[in-house]
C-alpha cells in the first residue's frame, strides 16, 4: 500500500471542492400533473378547489347509522383484519427501504485486523531468497460516495414518496375493509328484517289455512281452497328457510373481516335495521383530499419521476472519497505504537464508458414507469368521480322510488284486507285471498330490498370519499334503531 506523506489540509482540498459542488440534482423536478375537475357533480352542487388533506384522521363515518354494536365491530377491524395487518407490514417495509436509501448520505466506516504471513526475494534481479515474516494490521476504512449528480437525494427522494404512497394504501385497506364490513352488516339486518316478515307472515298464513280447513269441513270452501293455503304456506316456509343461507355467509364474512373463525362468531338475530344516514351534499374538492387511493396513485407518480433523475444520473462520473489508517507491524505486542502508524486519504472517479445500451435502457423504463403512473393516476381520478356519481345517483332516485314503494305498500295491505272480509263473508274463492296475500308479501319484501339498496348506495358513497363524515359531530343524530314493520 502507498503510504500519503502530504499534509492532512491538502489532502482535504478535493473534498472541500466536492462539497461545493455538490446539490446538483439531475432529472426532471416533480409537478404533480393536472386533472380536469369538473365545476360540478350532475347529481349535486356547491363545489371548491382541491385543498389536498388525505393526511387528515379519517372519521368513524359508521357511527352515522346510530348502531353501536357495528361501531365495535369496524373498530376492529383496523386491529385485526389480516390485509390490514398485511398493508402494515408493507408500511414498515417502506420505511425501511428509505432510511437504507438516506443511508447512502453517510460515509461507511469498517474495521479490520489481520494477520499474514508472506516470503519473497530482494529483488526482480535477486536469487536471495529473504526469510518469511509475519506482519499484523490493525486498520479503519471509511468512504463516501458524493452526491455530485442527485442521484442519492433522488433515490431518497422516490423512496419518500413510496412510503407516502404505501401510507395511502395502508388507509385504503383499512377503509375498503371497514366499508366491506359495514355493508355486510346491514346487509345481515335487512336479512333478520325480511326473516321476522316472513315469520309474522307464516303466521297469518297457517292461521288462514286453519280457517279455510274449518270451512271446508263446514261445507263453505272446496278442497282446492284447502291445497291452495298449504302450498301459500310452505312455499313461504321454504323462503324462510333459504334466507338463512344468506344470513350465515354474510355472518362469516363479517368474522373474516375482523379476522376471527366464522366458528368463533356469531351475530344475534333482530328486526331493527340501522337508520340511514342523511346524507350531505360534499365537495369534489374534499374527494380529491381524503381519497386514500388518489393520494398513492399521485405519490407513485411523484416516485416515479424522481427514478427518472436516477436512471440519468448514471450518465455521469461518481465521485466517492476513501480514506484509511491504522497499525501495522511485524510484532503484535508492538503493534499500537506511534511508529507504527498509517493512513490514506484521496478521491476516486468513475465513469462507464461502455455499456452496450443499459444506462439507456434503465432511462427509457424509468420514464416508461413515470408515464404508466400518471395514467393510473389520472384513471383512479376518473373513477373516483364516476363511483361518486353512480351513488349519488342511486340514492336521489331510490328515494323517489321509495316514496311510490310505500303508496303500492300501503295499497297491497288495504287489497289484503278487503279481499279477507270478502272472503270471510263468502263472495269471493280462496284464490283472490292467496292473490291479495301475495301481492301484500311482494310489496313488503320489495320495500326492504330498496332499503338495502339504500344503505349499500350510501355505504359506497361514504368509501367513494375517502371514509369522510363531513358533517360535524354536533349535527349527528342519537344513535338510534329504526325498527321495519
Amino acid at each position: 500500500m502507498k503510504l500519503m506523506n502530504s499534509p492532512l489540509p491538502s489532502a482535504l482540498l478535493p473534498l472541500a471542492l466536492t462539497l461545493v459542488l455538490n446539490g446538483c440534482a439531475i432529472g426532471p423536478d416533480y409537478l404533480r400533473t393536472e386533472i380536469q375537475i369538473p365545476p360540478s357533480y350532475r347529481e349535486a352542487a356547491g363545489w371548491k378547489t382541491a385543498q389536498p388533506a388525505d393526511t387528515q384522521t379519517a372519521s368513524a363515518w359508521w357511527e352515522r347509522y346510530g348502531d353501536p354494536l357495528l361501531n365495535d365491530l369496524a373498530q376492529q377491524v383496523a386491529i385485526s383484519n389480516q390485509n390490514v395487518v398485511a398493508a402494515a407490514a408493507q408500511y414498515r417495509q417502506a420505511e425501511a427501504l428509505l432510511a437504507g436509501a438516506r443511508a447512502a448520505w453517510f460515509p461507511s466506516l469498517g474495521a479490520g485486523l489481520a494477520t499474514t504471513r508472506s516470503q519473497g526475494v530482494s529483488s526482480a534481479t535477486s536469487t536471495t531468497v529473504n526469510p518469511a515474516r509475519t506482519i499484523d494490521r490493525l486498520s479503519l476504512n471509511s468512504s463516501w460516495e458524493v452526491d455530485l449528480w442527485g442521484r442519492i437525494s433522488r433515490s431518497v427522494e422516490s423512496s419518500a414518496s413510496a412510503l407516502e404512497a404505501n401510507a395511502a394504501d395502508l388507509a385504503a385497506a383499512k377503509l375498503s375493509a371497514q366499508a366491506a364490513l359495514v355493508q355486510s352488516y346491514l346487509q345481515l339486518r335487512v336479512n333478520d328484517a325480511q326473516q321476522g316478515l316472513l315469520t309474522r307472515t307464516i303466521a297469518a298464513y297457517r292461521r288462514s289455512h286453519q280457517i279455510t280447513v274449518n270451512r271446508k269441513e263446514a261445507g263453505i270452501a272446496t278442497a282446492a281452497d284447502v291445497a291452495q293455503a298449504e302450498a301459500q304456506l310452505k312455499t313461504t316456509e321454504a323462503q324462510a328457510i333459504d334466507l338463512g343461507i344468506q344470513r350465515a355467509q354474510l355472518e362469516h364474512a363479517i368474522a373474516l373481516l375482523i379476522g376471527k373463525l366464522p366458528s368463533e362468531f356469531s351475530l344475534l338475530a333482530g328486526e331493527s335495521v340501522p337508520s340511514l344516514p342523511e346524507v350531505p351534499l360534499v365537495l369534489p374538492s374534499e374527494l380529491l383530499e381524503r381519497r386514500p387511493d388518489i393520494a398513492a396513485a399521485e405519490r407513485r407518480m411523484a416516485s416515479a419521476n424522481a427514478q427518472i433523475g436516477v436512471a440519468q444520473a448514471a450518465f455521469f462520473p461518481s465521485l466517492s472519497i476513501s480514506a484509511s489508517g491504522g497499525y501495522q507491524h511485524t510484532s503484535f505486542s508492538d503493534l499500537i505504537m506511534l511508529p507504527h502508524r498509517f493512513w490514506s486519504l484521496g478521491p476516486a472517479l468513475a465513469l462507464s464508458i461502455f455499456d452496450g445500451g443499459s444506462r439507456l435502457a434503465l432511462r427509457d423504463q424509468a420514464m416508461a414507469s413515470y408515464d404508466r403512473s400518471v395514467a393510473s393516476y389520472r384513471q383512479t381520478v376518473l373513477t373516483a368521480f364516476q363511483e361518486v356519481e353512480d351513488n349519488l345517483a342511486v340514492l336521489r332516485i331510490l328515494k323517489q322510488e321509495k316514496e311510490v314503494q310505500a303508496a303500492a305498500t300501503r295499497a297491497a295491505g288495504d287489497f289484503q284486507r278487503l279481499t279477507n272480509n270478502q272472503y270471510m263473508a263468502g263472495t269471493v274463492s280462496f284464490l283472490n285471498v292467496a292473490t291479495a296475500q301475495a301481492a301484500a308479501l311482494s310489496a313488503e319484501r320489495s320495500s326492504l330490498d330498496i332499503l338495502n339498496r339504500q344503505l349499500a348506495a350510501s355505504v359506497g358513497l361514504f368509501k367513494a370519499l375517502g371514509g369522510s363524515d363531513w358533517q360535524d359531530n354536533a349535527s349527528k343524530p342519537a344513535a338510534k334503531l329504526a325498527t321495519v314493520p
